[in-house]
């Protein structure tokens, strides 16, 4: 069956996009249960005909009008793009925390990464970032 041009297809909500070709993360992934779930919450099984797990390639199937996907909002910061975004209902949001040891918690290397997550959230607008660091 050959792709269908997503770009000629107008999607305005998630219920727009059902019956449309998906990419998705493979089976087993936090990230694909997430999906699958948000699909059969508004009332569709997602036509996954495409599985990486590189988000890259998962941005290259949509914008060349392959497939549809779940991204999160950190995938746009600093990019432009030629395909439609929609938020999705209830604007889900994730949890992201580090963990290190005790003796490493004072590392600039983890400082920096830290200080990284944050700038980013406060890029895409997460007004529900929570900072927790153990001294």
């Amino acid at each position: 069956m050959p792709p269908v041009d997503t770009a000629l297809v107008p999607v305005s909500s998630i219920e727009d996009a059902g019956a449309l070709p998906w990419v998705m993360e493979p089976r087993g992934t936090a990230s694909r249960h997430f999906a699958e779930q948000v699909c059969r919450r508004w009332g569709f099984e997602p036509d996954v005909r495409y599985e990486t797990a590189d988000l890259q390639t998962q941005i290259r199937l949509v914008e060349s009008g392959n497939a549809v996907s779940l991204m999160p909002d950190l995938m746009w910061t600093g990019r432009t793009t030629t395909c439609r975004l929609v938020e999705l209902p209830e604007h889900p949001r994730r949890t992201i925390f580090t963990v290190v040891r005790s003796a490493g918690s004072s590392s600039p290397a983890v400082r920096a990464l830290r200080h990284a997550l944050e700038r980013a959230a406060a890029a895409v607008g997460d007004t529900g970032t929570d900072v927790v660091t153990d001294p």
